[in-house]
């Protein structure tokens, strides 16, 4: 099932993001002692990661990957990488990152991927952005990439620019132990109206999610 918290503010969505976030790694890390998470590109999670790196996390043992990237250059100021750069692990001591190599291209950037998901078991947090059209990461409706059932997969004809990109698959999201979507305004409404529905869209075809929305998100 779904979760949904609701806030009045974007900032107090933001805010109770970052706190799940952290509350998990911890919970993580106390039963294993390392945690593999996933992370999303665009504008809209900045404002949790500042909040994020504010807690006090064994930074050295979080594992961070990329739900998906752009197939764009090195530097480039779209690239999901370079977000992440600036509002997180620009400001952590880190050195646990693995980026997406999608400058090569996406079946390249794909395959090397690949091989590095493919070396753990499975995704502890699963961290995710949503579009209007009900897609994440680049997994988009109506895409033969949603039948791709590799672990990491090469996106092509993406509706968005740039029409190449590389995504975690359906798969390996689903079989994260949680998975939480950050999303707000207005313009989500209709969306998230037909998510609470069970309409087939990328982000239903993933399992529970726990959804941290503003209030205008919901249509209120």
């Amino acid at each position: 099932m779904h979760e949904w918290f609701v806030y009045e503010t974007f900032d107090e969505v933001s805010k109770a993001a970052a706190d799940f976030l952290a509350e998990h790694i911890q919970t993580c890390l106390k039963q294993k002692g390392v945690c593999h998470v996933v992370l999303p590109g665009g504008n809209t999670p900045e404002d949790c990661f500042t909040y994020l790196v504010e807690k006090k996390l064994p930074w050295n043992q979080i594992n961070w990957y990329l739900g998906d990237e752009r197939c764009y250059p090195s530097g480039h100021v779209d690239r999901n990488d370079v977000m992440l750069d600036k509002n997180l692990w620009s400001h952590i001591s880190a050195s646990n990152i693995y980026r997406i190599p999608a400058e090569l291209g996406a079946e390249q950037a794909a395959k090397t991927y690949r091989e590095t998901v493919d070396s753990i078991e499975s995704f502890d947090i699963v961290f995710l952005g949503m579009g209007e059209d009900g897609h994440t990461a680049s997994l988009f409706p109506d895409n033969e990439a949603l039948h791709d059932t590799r672990s990491v997969i090469p996106v092509y004809d993406s509706p968005k620019e740039p029409g190449e990109r590389v995504s975690l698959s359906l798969n390996v999201i689903k079989k994260a132990k949680w998975r939480m979507v950050l999303t707000a305004g207005s313009a989500k409404a209709d969306v998230i109206s037909r998510i609470k529905k069970g309409e087939t869209l990328p982000i239903n075809r993933l399992g529970d999610i726990n959804w941290f929305v503003d209030k205008a998100a919901t249509g209120a």
